[in-house]
């Protein structure tokens, strides 16, 4: 059985879009690309942090983060060393066979719905790290396919923008694993999944 690991440059209100740079996603004109940015630097902790969260592992992504991934990093391989080798699975109902395998960013494969990707889970194989791709992680948290959950937080409210929890996703709690507080507010932290939501009494 693989592992799904969902990992997010996220605001404190729930954004994940455009965390990289101004145009790397601007549909539904959001006007904050790169917002995290001024927040760069965090010391050795959040170093071994973040390296242990670009270790190489097989990418599962949505159509939109596929492209610009596809786009930005055969070009910089150096800054995420593994990333041209791992396999990169894109889940798209428009995409083609051709598409996907012909793309310059090799070892790409095309899968065609959720329940495709939970076939997949199925499978012995590493873990399935998947990056940005909103539509796609949301539809895994309703299907309760997510098994760790990495959230890296920046200390900024955007207001707008498309976010990771927008109603849908199952009750679920989550245990947290690990966590590193940079110098500029960035709370990194890594949760694995645990029980279901229980409710009671406040003070019991």
């Amino acid at each position: 059985m693989r592992k799904i690991v969902v990992q997010e440059f996220i605001s404190l209100d729930g954004v994940i879009q455009a965390p990289g740079g101004p145009d790397e996603d601007p549909s539904t004109d959001f006007p904050y690309g790169g917002w995290t940015a001024p927040f760069s630097g965090g010391g050795t902790e959040a170093r071994e942090f973040m390296e242990s969260v670009l270790s190489p592992a097989d990418l599962l992504l949505g159509r939109k983060t596929f492209e610009i991934f596809e786009a930005y990093w055969p070009d910089h391989a150096d800054n995420w060393p593994g990333v041209m080798d791992v396999t990169k699975y894109v889940v798209s109902a428009s995409f083609d066979d051709d598409r996907v395998g012909g793309s310059r960013w090799p070892n790409s494969r095309l899968l065609r719905s959720v329940d495709e990707v939970e076939a997949l889970k199925r499978a012995e194989g590493p873990a399935l790290k998947l990056w940005g791709s909103s539509v796609l992680a949301k539809a895994l948290f309703e299907r309760g396919l997510v098994d760790e959950l990495v959230l890296m937080t920046y200390p900024v409210v955007l207001g707008t923008g498309k976010r990771l929890f927008d109603g849908g996703a199952e009750a679920r709690t989550y245990a947290l694993r690990r966590s590193v507080v940079t110098p500029a507010g960035v709370v990194l932290a890594r949760y694995e999944k645990a029980g279901r939501v229980e409710t009671g009494t406040v003070g019991e």
